[in-house]
C-alpha cells in the first residue's frame, strides 16, 4: 500500500476545517492553528492531525511545515504575505488563500530560486473568477471587456446590515476601505471602494447591488483588455451604510483619545460589528458570482458569461463560502500533487485558466461536490 502524501493547512477557520476534511480521505492531513478550541472543532471525528502553533511567528511556521509535501496557507490576510514567504523559503509547494494586500509577484523570484510551485489567490474570487476570465479570454481573438461581480451573503435578510461575514470580518472591512484598481481605456485607474453602485438581478436571489472593490488584483497585469472591473455584491442599501461609516471615520486606524485612553475607531467599530456579523453554525449562506468576458472571435462580437449560485450544505454543515473557496484550493492542491500543474514560481489563478485540462479537472471535481458553474456564450 502506497504511503499517503502529507499536507498541512495553516489556519483552522471557516475555510481551513472544510479543506482539511475534503483532503483527509485521500491524504495524510494536518491542521495548524494557535486556537486549540478552533482546532478541536475543525478536526471533529475526521482523520486529521492537529498542531497547536502560533502562526504569527516565523519560527513556528518553519517547525510546523517540516516534513510536509504541500502547504495550504489559510491564515488571515494581514498575516498572509509573510506566511507565504516563509513557506516558499522553506522550499515547500504551496496553495494560498490568505488574500493578502501585497503584490504576490514580489515572491516570484524567491519561489523560482527555491524551485517551488506557489499558487496564490486560489479561492472563489479572487480564484475561480481569475481562472474563468483567463479561460474565456483564451477562447477569443481579442478581449475587450471583463466584468466580475461576486458576493457572499446570508440567505435570510435581517436589518440593519442584511449581511453576515462569510470570511474574516477584518478582511471584509478592508474591502470597504482599500482603494480599488480597475482598468479603463487601457490604463489602470484607482477609484474609492464602494463607488459606482449599480443594481443587478440574480435569478435565484432577486435584485442585488454591486459596487467597485479591489478584486482584479493580478488580472490587471496578466489579461490584456482595455476595460476591466471587479465589483462586490450585497443586498441593496448595504453599500450606503458602509460608506457612511467609512466617511464618518468609524473605520479609521488613527488613534483618538477617549476617556483618557487611546483607541482606534476601527477597533471600536469592529467590536460592535463583528458579533452582529457572525455567521452562526447552521445558518444558510449563499455565494453568487457572475464573470462576463466580452471580445471578438473571427471578426464577430462574442460574450462569454459564467454564473455561480451556491448554498450552505446542511448535510455536511459546511457554509457555501467555505465550499466555493476551500474546494477551489483543495482541488488545486490535488493538481499540484498529481503533477497536472507544475509551474515553478508564483502562479496567480489565471495561469491555471490557460490550461484547459486544469479547468476541466476543476469542473469535474466541483460537480462531485454539487458546485456548478453555468456558461452562456452569446
Amino acid at each position: 500500500m502506497s504511503k499517503k502524501k502529507k499536507i498541512i493547512i495553516l489556519g483552522s477557520g471557516l475555510v481551513g476545517g472544510p479543506m482539511a476534511r475534503d483532503l483527509a480521505e485521500e491524504f495524510d492531513v494536518s491542521l495548524a492553528d494557535i486556537n486549540a478550541k478552533a482546532l478541536k472543532k475543525a478536526v471533529g471525528n475526521y482523520s486529521i492531525k492537529s498542531i497547536e502553533a502560533d502562526l504569527s511567528l516565523e519560527g513556528s511556521i518553519r517547525m510546523a511545515i517540516e516534513g510536509f509535501e504541500l502547504v495550504i496557507n489559510a491564515v488571515p490576510g494581514h498575516m498572509g504575505f509573510k506566511t507565504l514567504e516563509t513557506v516558499i523559503d522553506c522550499g515547500k509547494n504551496v496553495v494560498d488563500i490568505a488574500f493578502f494586500p501585497e503584490d504576490l509577484f514580489m515572491l516570484d523570484e524567491l519561489a523560482t530560486e527555491k524551485g517551488v510551485t506557489a499558487i496564490s489567490d486560489i479561492g472563489v474570487a479572487p480564484g475561480m473568477s481569475n481562472i474563468l476570465t483567463a479561460y474565456a479570454s483564451a477562447q477569443l481573438d481579442k478581449t475587450e471587456k471583463v466584468k466580475i461581480m461576486v458576493g457572499g451573503l446570508p440567505k435570510l435578510r435581517q436589518l440593519p446590515w442584511e449581511y453576515k461575514a462569510v470570511f474574516s470580518p477584518a478582511d471584509v472591512i478592508e474591502e470597504y476601505t482599500r482603494p480599488a484598481r480597475i482598468v479603463r481605456a487601457g490604463k489602470e485607474v484607482i477609484l474609492p471602494a464602494l463607488s459606482e453602485t449599480e443594481l443587478i438581478d440574480i435569478e435565484e436571489v432577486g435584485t442585488l447591488e454591486a459596487f467597485i472593490s479591489d478584486g482584479l488584483r493580478s488580472l490587471i497585469r496578466t489579461i490584456d483588455a482595455p476595460e476591466m472591473v471587479e465589483k462586490t455584491m450585497r443586498y441593496p442599501g448595504h453599500a450606503r451604510l458602509m460608506e457612511t461609516l467609512r466617511d464618518a471615520g468609524f473605520f479609521s486606524q488613527e488613534e483618538r483619545m477617549v476617556s483618557g485612553k487611546r483607541i482606534k475607531p476601527l477597533d471600536f467599530t469592529s467590536s460592535i460589528l463583528f458579533p452582529q456579523w457572525k455567521l452562526e453554525e447552521g445558518e444558510t449562506d449563499i455565494t453568487v458570482m457572475k464573470v462576463i468576458v466580452e471580445g471578438t472571435k473571427n471578426g464577430k462580437a462574442r460574450t462569454i458569461v459564467y454564473d455561480l449560485y451556491d448554498e450552505y450544505d446542511p448535510e455536511s454543515g459546511i457554509h457555501s463560502m467555505a465550499r466555493t473557496t476551500g474546494y477551489t484550493a483543495t482541488i488545486t492542491a490535488r493538481m499540484v500533487l498529481n503533477g497536472m500543474y507544475d509551474h515553478i514560481g508564483i502562479s496567480p489563478p489565471e495561469y491555471l485558466g490557460r490550461k484547459p485540462e486544469c479547468v476541466d479537472f476543476l469542473f469535474e471535481e466541483f460537480k462531485k461536490r454539487n458546485i456548478r458553474y453555468r456558461v452562456n456564450i452569446i
